[in-house]
């Protein structure tokens, strides 16, 4: 009896003893250096507001009773609601609706906020097979020269770039894209197919617009020269077969914790019909922005354009403000601008006048 009491007592010690053992031998973790890919679907909402009150002191316009009167005006520029996530550690999206002004003079919404699709695209990150951030885009998405120099500018809230500004290039177009970032972050390259017709408007035709931009950090291991960009962007396209539509950029973007700063050239070649002649312009962009660390910035910028060489005609726009940028943590932005904004039409024919306005601009982006 006693030797059966033994036995049942070591059973049931040896039992407790595999009860204890089995759920610490079961949260045994992986091998040291191998983080699982996190695949848990996520969504976040954010929203970009751009609203300003401008004073037009040049030229004046006439009121209804023929008043000679100095157009103001408070606006509201944009207003998007980003809608992004992630469906997992492979599969990205945007979906941004873009609120703006309607200024067809045929619709009944002339005036009115219209809602439209600005950004919708699906991204399919590559790092599992090359360097962290390659990706390939597909749907309404942003375009490689517009998206690359406004992360540098950061001024859009106060008028687009410069290609952009003159309507040469658009921010966001339909088409599918692929983007390669270069090893030991030496700069990346960005290319793709879109439609060509931007974002407000539908294709019309078989053409479709090829456009790359290729981006080099020369200097990359230098303390201060590692800010500096070398950057080639070219697209081709056409409004119909046989008449071209291409646009060249060349620039250099610097980037610094007290300053940012680009000069870039732009080459165009219009032709609208297979029949027309062709329009060759060009121009270039200086810009700086001078940066404290109390959030104070200054803003300088001056574009020229000869949007048809044959011609005389140059449009110079000088641009000068101060901004602050309230302090945050994160991606949140938000941030005030006054500035002057002055163009002048040099030997245009029929001429016009000279433009000059007064702005305070609010950003507010999260």
């Amino acid at each position: 009896m006693t030797q059966h009491r033994n036995t049942v007592g070591s059973f049931l010690r040896s039992a407790l003893f595999l009860t204890a053992v089995a759920p610490a031998h079961a949260q045994v973790t992986p091998a040291a250096g191998h983080t699982p890919q996190d695949d848990t679907p996520s969504i976040r909402v954010g929203a970009t507001i751009f609203a300003d009150y401008t004073f037009t002191q040049k030229p004046e316009i006439r009121d209804a009773d023929g008043n000679a009167v100095k157009l103001n005006a408070f606006n509201v520029g944009r207003a998007y609601i980003n809608v992004t996530g992630n469906i997992s550690h492979l599969i990205a999206f945007r979906i941004t609706p873009d609120i703006s002004r309607e200024t067809g003079t045929g619709s009944s919404l002339s005036g009115s906020y219209t809602f439209r699709l600005k950004y919708a695209y699906a991204q399919f990150n590559l790092d599992d097979w090359m360097n962290r951030g390659s990706w390939v885009r597909l749907g309404m998405q942003q375009t490689p020269w517009v998206d690359f120099e406004e992360t540098v500018y950061r001024y859009r809230f106060q008028g687009p770039i410069f290609a952009d500004r003159e309507g040469f290039l658009s921010s966001s177009d339909v088409g599918a894209s692929f983007r390669y970032n270069l090893p030991g972050n030496y700069g990346d390259i960005h290319g793709g197919i879109y439609n060509g017709e931007t974002y407000t408007r539908a294709e019309a035709n078989d053409q479709k617009a090829f456009m790359v931009r290729a981006s080099v950090r020369p200097m990359r291991m230098h303390p201060v020269l590692r800010g500096i960009r070398l950057t080639g962007f070219y697209d081709h396209d056409a409004y119909v077969k046989h008449a071209e539509r291409r646009r060249a950029i060349g620039a250099v973007t610097f980037e610094h914790r007290y300053i940012n700063a680009a000069a870039s050239y732009l080459s165009v070649t219009d032709q609208l019909r297979a029949t027309a002649a062709k329009v060759d312009g060009h121009g270039f962009s200086v810009w700086a922005t001078l940066k404290a660390t109390n959030g104070w910035e200054g803003l300088f910028r001056y574009d020229q354009l000869e949007p048809n060489s044959d011609l005389d005609g140059t449009r110079k726009r000088t641009i000068a403000g101060i901004a602050y940028w309230f302090p945050h943590q994160g991606t949140v932005s938000t941030a005030l601008l006054f500035d002057m904004e002055q163009v002048n039409f040099d030997d245009f024919a029929p001429a016009q006048p000279t433009q000059r306005r007064f702005t305070l601009h609010a950003l507010v982006n999260f």
